[in-house]
């Protein structure tokens, strides 16, 4: 998944992107509102959010994403523990709660939750020749054996699984995996495919010239 990840917090801040990131999301932290700006129009799967930051409020800025008709999973992460709290952050267009102070790991278990819900039971399995792609488990099978794979090799997977039968173009693709800071002038993206492609295969991942990389649809 690709997080954002709002909080002023230093320490917290880059403990939860570097957990995150070892649980395979790709996360653009930011510490501000302000900051936010040069990622406007930046698709996501989930916002995390805190709630009050040096210049405004989280949950305002939620609110706005929310009249505009935005409806990307947030998350409200604070220390206001109070239920008439709670029960405003959600009212006022939060997805979930959590506390100050929480364990990454339960932030990390209700992404996979959300992840879930969002899954078509139907597409959960995709197959492309001896491949099998499990995307809840976040596991790939090739010829019936588990297949190892990196926390970013297996973003690029499943960020391509999940636009089976399109080209999803490169520049897309380093945002997706790498974040808003991503160097356009790196190769890492060709790297990771190139890797992927020694384990699972060529025929996994199609380069389609001078537009971007394309997963087989579904069979």
């Amino acid at each position: 998944m690709r997080l954002l990840l709002l909080e002023d917090d230093a320490i917290l801040g880059e403990g939860l992107r570097d957990y995150l990131r070892s649980e395979g999301h790709v996360v653009d932290w930011f510490m501000s509102l302000r900051d936010l700006q040069a990622v406007a129009g930046e698709p996501y799967d989930a916002w995390l959010l805190d709630w009050q930051l040096p210049d405004g409020s989280g949950l305002d800025w939620l609110a706005r994403q929310r009249q505009a008709g935005l409806r990307t999973q947030a998350f409200l992460l604070t220390a206001r523990d109070r239920l008439a709290d709670r029960v405003h952050g959600l009212d006022s267009g939060a997805d979930d709660y959590l506390v100050k102070p929480f364990d990454p790991a339960e932030l990390a278990a209700r992404l996979r939750v959300l992840q879930r819900r969002g899954s078509d039971p139907t597409q959960a399995l995709r197959c492309v020749g001896g491949i099998t792609l499990d995307l809840p488990a976040r596991c790939a099978t090739l010829a019936g054996r588990r297949v190892e794979l990196t926390a970013r090799e297996w973003a690029l997977v499943e960020s391509l699984a999940l636009r089976a039968g399109r080209i999803v173009a490169k520049a897309d693709l380093e945002r997706l995996l790498l974040g808003a800071d991503a160097d356009v002038q790196s190769n890492a993206l060709e790297v990771h495919v190139s890797s992927v492609r020694r384990k699972l295969g060529r025929e996994l991942i199609e380069t389609v010239r001078g537009l971007g990389y394309r997963m087989p649809g579904p069979t």
